[in-house]
This record gives C-alpha cells, structure tokens and sequence, in this order.
C-alpha cells in the first residue's frame, strides 16, 4: 500500500535492543503449595526435581541433570549445590555469582533424604521439560502449568514476599534466579570467586540461604 517500512524495522530493531524481543507471555507461576501437592504424589527422582527447582528458582532443565556431585553438602538443615560441576558442555561460567545455590529452611530435611536414597544421581531425573509438560497437560489441576511456571512462582514468591517485609536484600532473587550477569554485582567481583577454592563456605558468603529460607 505504499507505506514506508523503513520506519518500523529501525523500531523493532531499538525495541530489540531494550529487551522487546523476549516474548511478553510467559508461563503462569504456580502456586507452592500446588507444587509441593503434586510432587508428595510423584516418585522419589520427581518429587527431589521439584522439590529443588523450587527451592533454587531454577528451569527443570537445569535442575533435572543434576549429578550427586553437584550436593557439596546435604545435612538435615543445609544442602549446597555447585552448579559449576555439572556435566561438561552444560556447566555455567565456573566463577559466576550464582554458580551455587544454598537450601535452607522447608523442604531441606525431605530434600536431603531424597538425595543421599537417589545413589548416583547422573541425572537426577530422566524426565525432560517436554514430558514434564506432558504429565501436567493430561492433569486438571496441573494443566494450566508448564516445566518453567516452577520457576516463574519461585520468583514471584520471592518478590511478594519482600514486598511483604521479608529482610533479604532484593538483588538476593536475582543471583538465585540466575538473573545476575557474570561480571556486575553489587557485593562481590568475580574475580573474588575465582581465588576461591572452599565453595561450601562460598556458598555461604554468597547469602542464597537468605532467601530459600523463604521459599
């Protein structure tokens, strides 16, 4: 019709660089205790997945291929996970800010049962974010969910609850959620991690505790 294009492709192009291009319509974040509803009925390796995608605000992608050497620690009261160690080829940056994740609070005593009963781990759960997405499209309670809508409720729990008052530092969301980038973080550089070698106790530093306590 004549109209002039090159207008709208320099927009689309500005709006992609402002982060337009990420889709607006995401999974719906499930509610916790729908959550841990369905994972107390599910089998050991399903019930452990959940349970820790929950309490880390992680995609079952990632958490599904979990190996038992990625728990550096599992006790009744705290379970570390180095997210360094996964496989090679699916590891993140070894010396990222959230490269480790510290479970505390509900759900750690039933999480570490799950994981010194589940022998090797490698992985921890077969099941892929497809055949996750499956089972719960064929459930009339879970079919409004997908694999990603674990994450999306952690971190909306997360958010109300600091809205709510709850005292951790905001920014804590993000390094759990892995949203942090590499290199930018307002209480430790990067290249502190690198000069770490006792990654319990850098786990700790990093404060992830703070607000799995909350989830």
């Amino acid at each position: 019709m004549g109209v002039d294009s090159k207008p709208l492709k320099v927009l689309a192009s500005v709006l992609r660089g402002d982060g337009a291009s990420i889709p607006l319509s995401q999974a719906e974040g499930i509610p916790r205790e729908t959550l841990i509803s369905w994972a107390r009925r599910q089998v050991p390796h399903l019930r452990l997945a959940a349970f820790v995608a929950w309490k880390t605000a992680s995609r079952w992608a990632e958490v599904r291929l979990l190996t038992r050497p990625c728990f550096v620690l599992v006790s009744t009261t705290e379970v570390i996970i180095d997210w360094g160690t996964l496989p090679k080829g699916r590891s993140r940056n070894p010396y990222c800010l959230s490269k480790t994740a510290v479970i505390r609070g509900a759900l750690t005593e039933e999480i570490a049962a799950l994981v010194r009963g589940a022998g090797n781990l490698s992985p921890l759960t077969p099941v892929t974010t497809s055949q996750l997405d499956g089972m719960w499209a064929r459930e009339p309670r879970m079919c409004r969910y997908s694999a990603h809508s674990i994450k999306r409720g952690a971190v909306d729990h997360l958010v109300c609850a600091k809205a709510a008052g709850a005292p951790f530092p905001e920014h804590l969301i993000s390094r759990l959620a892995k949203h942090t980038a590499d290199n930018v973080d307002p209480t430790l550089a990067q290249m502190t991690v690198r000069y770490t070698s006792d990654v319990v106790a850098l786990a700790r530093v990093l404060r992830t505790a703070e607000v799995t306590e909350h989830l």
